[in-house]
């Protein structure tokens, strides 16, 4: 999928990541409602910046699965899609 927006290097680079959808069930089969579900915490990286303001290139590449933190990056809504765009250092692993 190809966003037509690109983070601008600034201070960090900056990712925008697409949240992976919430858990509609339980492992034991029941239903979570919507006002019990948990934020997800992993998605997959759709855009990165280009460098840094020191011009470190981003160690993760379009298209990898990673595990940020619980109130990571701000929420932005485009073309009927939830994006977070976070800092580089707030990604926690690559899947």
């Amino acid at each position: 999928m190809a966003l037509n927006i690109k983070p601008i290097a600034g201070t960090a680079n900056r990712v925008i990541v697409e949240p992976a959808p919430a858990e509609e069930k339980t492992a034991s089969g029941l239903y979570i409602p919507d006002t019990a579900k948990e934020k997800p915490q992993k998605g997959t990286v759709v855009a990165i910046s280009e460098e840094d303001g020191e011009g470190k290139k981003p160690s993760v590449k379009t298209g990898d699965q990673v595990l940020y933190g619980k109130y990571a990056g701000t929420e932005i809504s485009l073309d009927g899609s939830d994006y977070l765009i976070m800092k580089e250092s707030d990604i926690l692993a690559v899947l």
